[in-house]
């Protein structure tokens, strides 16, 4: 091996070495919160205040979990979210789908026009448009119910989603749909039967990211839920701070480590599809 060749072999270890640090970093700072969360959520209140901070607990305090739960009905929260997260992601996945697939296989006057107005709307932030859909659903006695967090997946599921589906339907040989035809399937049908099932990763991945969108929704909810037995989770955890403030850290962060898990694990199933939802995406424009 010559002097070059190892020089530049040296360099590249040394910029590889650096850019793993920096990665390690960068993973570690965003790890740190969630392993405090998990820490803290055994400690004391005494002792997840003092200072210099502990790592692990000194006393590992279980009965924070039983006493967080039983602080606030996170029984019934919990059904509430199950419910919407369900409603939710099944709506959007087939809204979107089906909206997408008429962008992306029947093109009609003024529909490139249509979709362009669409993708702007990702442009918009949600608090442009809140009051007029507060207004909305308040004409239509609407509010304090769970129509205003399932009517938006019902109607298109939004945006981006329906992104990712067109431009994997573009992907797809026109040829599918025409043996469809051919062997007498309709429009609806050819969705249904060939198409759909065509664009299992996206589906996947929209379902994926509405699932946890809708677990973790808290700003809807706030707006339009008014009655504490219709609560989500996101909101009960709110409620749970408000009623307890700083006394009892650790139950909150028990808590909120018990509603995080479900979330967590259901992505790092499903994680390869959402991964190839998301690169599949971007096969054709």
């Amino acid at each position: 091996m010559s002097t070059k060749t190892k020089s530049k072999t040296a360099h590249n270890r040394i910029v590889y070495t650096i850019i793993y640090i920096i990665l390690i970093f960068c993973a570690v700072l965003c790890v740190f919160p969630f392993f405090w969360m998990i820490t803290t959520s055994f400690k004391s209140t005494a002792e997840a205040y003092s200072f210099p901070p502990t790592i692990l607990p000194k006393r590992w305090l279980f009965s924070n979990f039983v006493n967080g739960l039983q602080a606030a009905d996170f029984g019934r929260f919990t059904v509430n979210t199950v419910l919407l997260v369900i409603v939710n992601t099944v709506a959007t996945v087939l809204s979107s789908a089906f909206v997408a697939y008429g962008f992306a296989k029947f093109p009609a006057k003024g529909s490139k026009f249509w979709y362009t107005c669409l993708m702007a709307t990702m442009m918009l932030p949600g608090q442009v448009t809140l009051i007029p859909q507060y207004l909305l659903y308040y004409k239509f006695h609407m509010v304090d119910t769970y129509w205003p967090l399932i009517i938006p997946s019902i109607l298109g599921g939004g945006a981006y989603n329906i992104f990712l589906y067109r431009q994997f339907f573009l992907s797809l040989p026109k040829e599918l749909s025409e043996a469809a035809m051919i062997d007498g399937a309709n429009s609806f049908q050819t969705f249904t039967h060939v198409m759909l099932p065509s664009v299992k990763p996206v589906s996947m991945c929209v379902g994926v990211m509405s699932l946890v969108w809708n677990w973790n929704d808290f700003y809807n909810p706030l707006i339009y839920i008014n009655t504490t037995s219709k609560f989500t989770v996101s909101i009960g955890l709110q409620f749970l701070n408000s009623s307890m403030g700083t006394t009892k850290i650790g139950q909150m962060m028990a808590v909120a480590l018990i509603m995080t898990i479900p979330v967590m694990v259901i992505f790092f199933i499903c994680q390869k599809y959402f991964v190839e939802g998301i690169k599949m995406s971007g096969i054709k424009g």
